[in-house]
C-alpha cells in the first residue's frame, strides 16, 4: 500500500477477476510506461499477489502484471493438478486477453523462478528479458537447509501468523532473521492457500528440472540471490548464471525473499536491467 494526499491507503496494484481458459484468474496490475515491454511476475510457491505489493511499489517505470495461481489467493482451484507448461501456457493466454500481445519480460520468485524459465523456454519469441530471484533449476540442485525445506511442506506458515514468526528467521534468512519484527507486516498481506492449491503446486514442479536446457535460453538473464538463503543456497544462482549464456549475477547481503525486504535497492537494478 502507498499513501494518498490525504494519507489515506491508496493499493499498489489494481485486482481484477478474469477468466482465462476456463479458469477464474484473480489478477494484480501496476500500471507504468505503456511504451515499454509490461513485466510479468511469477510468485513463490503459496505466495498470493499482495506479498508482491513492496517491489511493485517500489518499480518506477515498469508496468507489471502478477496472478494468484490456480488455488491461491483469490484464484479458483482447477479439478485436476497442473504442471509448469500448462500454466506457462495459461499465463501465456492471459497476457494476450489483457491486451499484452508482443513481446514482454518475466521475472520469478523461488517456485515462481522455475516456472519463469519454462515460460522463457517455452515461449522464446515473447519472453525479451528474464529476471530469476531466489530460485533454481529445480530437480537437479544444491538443496537448502532440512530444517528449512521441511517447514516448506505444508503451508502453516501461511495460516498462523505466530508460527510464522517464531520459524521465519531461520526459514527465509538474511534480514528476517536480523529483524523478526518484520515478519509481522510479512503476514498482515498473506492469505491461506486454497485446500489442493499448495498440493498442485508442489507437484508442478516435482521432478521437474531446467538444468539440461538452460544453455538453450537467449534471452538477456539477470540472476538475483541472496547470501543467506536457507531454502535455496547461493550457489544455485551461481550455476544459472554460469549456464545460461547472456546472464549476469546479482548478489545481495539478505535472505530469500530479498524481493520484499529490500524492494526500494533491488527495484533499480531490475528497471536498469529491464531498460537495456
Amino acid at each position: 500500500m502507498t499513501a494518498s494526499a490525504h494519507g489515506e491507503p491508496v493499493p499498489v496494484l489494481e485486482i481484477q477477476n478474469i477468466a482465462v481458459a476456463g479458469q477464474d484468474l484473480r489478477v494484480g496490475i501496476r500500471r507504468g510506461r505503456p511504451d515499454r515491454p509490461p513485466l510479468l511476475v511469477f510468485n513463490g510457491i503459496g505466495a498470493n499477489l499482495e506479498l508482491v505489493e513492496p517491489f511493485a511499489a517500489a518499480l518506477e517505470n515498469v508496468e507489471l502484471v502478477i496472478f494468484d495461481v490456480p488455488g491461491l489467493g483469490g484464484s479458483t482451484t482447477p479439478l485436476l493438478p497442473y504442471r509448469f507448461a500448462s500454466l506457462a501456457l495459461l499465463a501465456d493466454r492471459l497476457m494476450r486477453q489483457l491486451g499484452y500481445a508482443d513481446e514482454i519480460d518475466v521475472l520469478g520468485v523461488s517456485w515462481g523462478g522455475a516456472l519463469a524459465q519454462q515460460f522463457a523456454h517455452q515461449f522464446r519469441q515473447r519472453c525479451r528479458r528474464l529476471v530469476l530471484a531466489s530460485t533454481s533449476s529445480g530437480a537437479v540442485m544444491v538443496p537448502g537447509r532440512m530444517s528449512a525445506l521441511s517447514k516448506m511442506i505444508a503451508p502453516r506458515r501461511y495460516k498462523d501468523p505466530e508460527y510464522l514468526h517464531r520459524v521465519g528467521g531461520d526459514l527465509y534468512g538474511g534480514s528476517y532473521r536480523r529483524e523478526p519484527e518484520l515478519l509481522r507486516e510479512h503476514a498482515r498481506h498473506m492469505r491461506s492457500p486454497q485446500g489442493r492449491g499448495y498440493l498442485y503446486q508442489l507437484f508442478a514442479v516435482w521432478g521437474w528440472t531446467s538444468f539440461f536446457w538452460l544453455g538453450s535460453l537467449r534471452q538477456p538473464t539477470l540472476v538475483m540471490h541472496g547470501d543467506d538463503d536457507p531454502i535455496v543456497p547461493l550457489i544455485n544462482a551461481k550455476i544459472l548464471a554460469r549456464r545460461i549464456p547472456k546472464s549476469e549475477l546479482f548478489v545481495i547481503d539478505d535472505g530469500h525473499l530479498f524481493l520484499m525486504t529490500r524492494a526500494k535497492e533491488v527495484a533499480p537494478v531490475v528497471e536498469k536491467f529491464l531498460a537495456g
